[in-house]
C-alpha cells in the first residue's frame, strides 16, 4: 500500500463532537494563560517531595510511601488541578493516581479525522511502555508513573539530575520531561518537554516544544549511553508532519522500541493537563498489539467492556470534564452490592450497543459485571469507549486517514516528500 494509492474521499456519520472541541480548546488556550513557571515548580517539587517519605532501600514502592494525613486535612481542594506543593505532599493512595494523572496531557482517542490533518498536526509512533513524568532536580532524578508510583530514582545527564563535581547546579535548574519507558532497552523515549533547565515551556506550542526538546536533549548528554552517573539512557522519538508521506513513514518506519500506535500532536497546542482533543491516539492491528481491550486474564471479551463512575443520582458517567451521561444504575443493584457515589464499575455493552443522535450518545446498552480495579484512578473517557466500539464494528483504518489527507489539498506534494521534525 503505497501513499499515493488512496484517492478516495473519507466520510464517516457523526458519532462525535470531536471536531468541535478541538476547536474550543484552540481558543480557550488564549484566554487561560498561567504562570507557567510556578506550575512547573509546583510539579517538579510536588513529584520530588513526594519521593521523600520513601525509604532510599526501596524507591520503586508505590501508593504506600504516600503521607497518611488526618482526615479534617483532607479538603475537597485535594482533587483540584492546581494544588501546591505542601497539599499535593499529603494526598493518600487513590488521590495522587487522580492527582499525578491530572498532570499528564492525556490524548483522546481518534474518533474522526481532524481538520487540516496534513498542515496543522504532527504524527509519531508511540513507543509501547509505561508513561511518566522523569524530573531532575538537584543532583537527582526521579520518574513517577501516572499513577504516582516511583518508578525509577537514578542520576541522568539531564541538567541538575546528577551530584557530580562542583555541585548539581542552582534551585532553578530543573527539568520536568512528558516520557515512557520502554523496558526491552531500558530506555526513556521523551515524547515532550515540559519544562527544560528551569524554562517552563506550559505556554509553548507543541512546534516549539517539539524544536527544543530535539535540539536541547542530545546536547545534554541525554541521549549517551549508560554510565556510572548516567543510569538510563533517553532518546527522542522521530516526529513527522503528517502529511501522507509523514504519515505513512510513522505507520510503516522502522523505530528502536516496540510500537503501540500512533501519537498525533496538533503543533498550536499548548501542554494542556489532563484529556485533550489537540492530543489524539490511533491504532490498528500493524502497529499496536493492543488494539482491543482485554480483560484481567489477558483475554479479549466477546462483549466489549467499559469502566463508568457511579454519581449520586445514580447516573453512569465518563473521565470526561463535562463527564458524558451513558445511563442510571438500578436502584436495587447499588443496594444489594454495597455502592457508593464515586465507585468505578465495569459493564459490558450488550447486543443493543451503542446509539447515537446528532454526533452525541443517545443510548447505551449497559450490562453490569462489578466493580472495577481498585488501581483504576479513573472511568474511561467517551472517546476510549468510542474508539474500542469503532474497532470492533466499523475501525477507522489507516486507509482512511491518508484519504482525508489526499482529499484536503495535499494533492500538489509529491510521495516522495518526507519531513521529519526530529
Amino acid at each position: 500500500m503505497a501513499p499515493h494509492d488512496i484517492r478516495r474521499p473519507f466520510k464517516r456519520a457523526a458519532i462525535s463532537d470531536q471536531q468541535k472541541r478541538r476547536e474550543l480548546s484552540l481558543l480557550r488556550q488564549a484566554q487561560n494563560r498561567r504562570d507557567a513557571q510556578q506550575q512547573a515548580r509546583c510539579l517538579a517539587s510536588s513529584i520530588l517531595s513526594l519521593q521523600s517519605a520513601a525509604p532510599e532501600s526501596q524507591p520503586e514502592q508505590s501508593d504506600t510511601e504516600i503521607e497518611t494525613v488526618p482526615e479534617s486535612e483532607q479538603e475537597s481542594e485535594a482533587f483540584s488541578k492546581d494544588l501546591d506543593v505542601r497539599q499535593a505532599s499529603k494526598l493518600r493512595g487513590p488521590e495522587v493516581r487522580k492527582w499525578f494523572a491530572r498532570q499528564l496531557m492525556l490524548p483522546e482517542w481518534m474518533i474522526d479525522v481532524p481538520d487540516r490533518l496534513a498542515q496543522d498536526w504532527y504524527v509519531f509512533a508511540r513507543p509501547a511502555g509505561k508513561r511518566c513524568f522523569v524530573v531532575s532536580s538537584n543532583g537527582t532524578t526521579v520518574s513517577r508513573q501516572r499513577n504516582g508510583s516511583i518508578l525509577h530514582h537514578f542520576p541522568s545527564a539531564l541538567p541538575a539530575g546528577a551530584k557530580i563535581r562542583g555541585g548539581s547546579g542552582s534551585a532553578q535548574s530543573y527539568c520536568i520531561l512528558d516520557c515512557i519507558f520502554h523496558e526491552l532497552d531500558q530506555t526513556y523515549y521523551v515524547i515532550d518537554m515540559v519544562c527544560w533547565n528551569g524554562y517552563s515551556l506550559y505556554d509553548c506550542t507543541a512546534e516549539f516544544r517539539f524544536y527544543w526538546l530535539n535540539s536541547e536533549l542530545e546536547e545534554s548528554g541525554a541521549c549517551n549511553a549508560p554510565s556510572h552517573y548516567h543510569k538510563f539512557r533517553f532518546s527522542a522519538v522521530p516526529v513527522y508532519n503528517c502529511d501522507s508521506s509523514g504519515l505513512y513513514s510513522a505507520y510503516t518506519g522502522v523505530v528502536p522500541y516496540a510500537k503501540d500506535g500512533l501519537l498525533f500532536y496538533n503543533k498550536h497546542a499548548l501542554y494542556q493537563t489532563g484529556n485533550t482533543p489537540l492530543a489524539l491516539v490511533w491504532k490498528d492491528e500493524n502497529c499496536s498489539q493492543y488494539v482491543i481491550d482485554t480483560d484481567g486474564k489477558g483475554e479479549i471479551p466477546s462483549q466489549q467492556q467499559v469502566v463508568l463512575e457511579l454519581q449520586d443520582d445514580r447516573k453512569l458517567v465518563t473521565s470526561d470534564d463535562p463527564p458524558v451521561l451513558f445511563g442510571c444504575l438500578d436502584g436495587d443493584i447499588i443496594e444489594k452490592s454495597g455502592l457508593h457515589t464515586g465507585n468505578l464499575l465495569r459493564f459490558a455493552i450488550g447486543d443493543g450497543g451503542l446509539s447515537f443522535a446528532d454526533g452525541k450518545l443517545e443510548k447505551a446498552d449497559l450490562i453490569y459485571l462489578g466493580k472495577s480495579n481498585r488501581a483504576r484512578a479513573f472511568a474511561d473517557s467517551y472517546s476510549k469507549v468510542l474508539f474500542q466500539f469503532m474497532v470492533r464494528h466499523s475501525p477507522l483504518k489507516i486507509d482512511d486517514l491518508l484519504a482525508s489527507i489526499n482529499s484536503a489539498n495535499d494533492q500538489e506534494k509529491t510521495p516522495s516528500d518526507i519531513e521529519m521534525v526530529g
